[in-house]
């Protein structure tokens, strides 16, 4: 990895430039090689730090092993009725820290490829090239891409979480099973449930999660948390971290798209569920190929059908809050646990989809589908 400080008055011109050096542009710099290049960044890996998560198959767990916190085959959905607990022999659930994966890419960059620990500022686009300033400097590029994701829209469905990352006073029991949805919490202002993921018998990461148009104070998060590990008896030794979040549910514009946007900017977070990891990866991966072929477009992360269906889902969300529960825990009664991992990765088959359908309140779909 090298670091780019030309402070010089004239224009340095690249073949590529990379604004944002979150997931998907660290990843796709990462993979670039025999061009001139770019990636802009003003935040370092420890910084922007989080945590990240996939279903992953053998393969995915070896190429993210260094970068991984967590992995579990089994997993849990709950609410006051009822545990779904699904094991997988195909898939682990992987939590990635943000920070290794990131400084991982950043170690791999090759001999041309550069990296600006600074924000890009004044960018002009030209087609799909364009110019911008980074510390200090001035910088031409003949093909831009932005990952810098898009600005969430006040009432749009979002999902929001704190999180801490605690070690407990006494080992809990079953460490080996991640907690993907409590529901046995708080539902009066949306869907909302708690997200547990133990990486020992000691350490957990749980986070209070909502899916809402409104945020919460940090302290509705927090007391939420505090009522779960005590109905757990679970009592904290130590907190060694809090995380806070917001991703965006809300369905990008094809047309409001920019030239060249990557990531969560073209449209790479799923909007039923948050998740963008696996899907920014499959963009960037194929983008790549793409480059090294001379063809610079950008993939569409996620096909139009599963947008579709997404879109019926956030419908009813919206208009039937109250229903988000039993949806949640009715899909995943509905798939194995393998049907489950391809269903929340946007891989489903045409039978998964079915068993999904079949387990769904018909009447506030069909309405969904008659509004979009």
């Amino acid at each position: 990895m090298s670091f780019l400080h030309n402070t010089s008055s004239k224009s340095t011109e690249l073949d590529i430039a990379i604004i944002g050096g979150g997931s998907a542009g660290i990843t796709l710099a990462a993979k670039l090689s025999k061009f001139s290049a770019v990636v802009v960044e003003p935040k370092t890996p420890t910084e922007r730090d989080c945590s990240w998560a996939l279903w992953a198959n053998s393969a995915q767990k070896k190429q993210f092993k260094a970068a991984i916190k967590g992995s579990w085959q089994q997993w849990r959905v709950v609410d006051h009725h009822t545990e779904v607990l699904h094991s997988s022999e195909k898939f682990h659930y992987i939590s990635l820290s943000a920070a290794k994966y990131m400084a991982q890419c950043e170690s791999e960059l090759v001999e041309g490829v550069d990296l600006i620990r600074a924000a890009a500022e004044n960018i002009c686009t030209e087609g799909i090239g364009g110019s911008f300033n980074a510390a200090g400097q001035q910088y031409k590029a003949k093909r831009i891409y932005d990952s810098r994701p898009p600005k969430v829209s006040k009432d749009s469905l979002k999902q929001h979480f704190l999180g801490w990352d605690i070690r407990t006073k006494t080992p809990i029991t079953n460490p080996k099973i991640a907690t993907l949805m409590d529901f046995r919490v708080d539902q009066s202002r949306g869907l909302h449930f708690i997200y547990v993921l133990p990486f020992s018998d000691r350490r957990l990461l749980i986070e209070s999660t909502m899916i809402s148009k409104h945020l919460e104070d940090k302290e509705w998060y927090r007391q939420a948390i505090h009522q779960w590990l005590e109905k757990q008896d679970i009592e904290i030794e130590e907190k060694l971290g809090e995380e806070t979040g917001v991703i965006p549910m809300q369905s990008l514009n094809p047309l409001a798209i920019k030239s060249g946007a990557i990531g969560a900017a073209s449209g790479a977070v799923r909007l039923s569920s948050g998740y963008a990891f696996a899907n920014i990866q499959a963009q960037i991966s194929e983008l790549s190929e793409g480059i090294s072929r001379g063809d610079f477009s950008v993939p569409v992360p996620i096909g139009p059908f599963l947008n579709y269906m997404d879109k019926i889902f956030n419908g009813v969300l919206m208009a039937q809050p109250e229903l988000g529960v039993t949806i949640m825990v009715r899909t995943a009664k509905a798939l194995d646990a393998d049907g489950f991992a391809r269903f929340m990765l946007g891989s489903a088959s045409f039978i998964d989809w079915a068993k999904v359908i079949l387990a769904m309140p018909k009447i506030p779909f069909i309405k969904q589908i008659f509004l979009q």
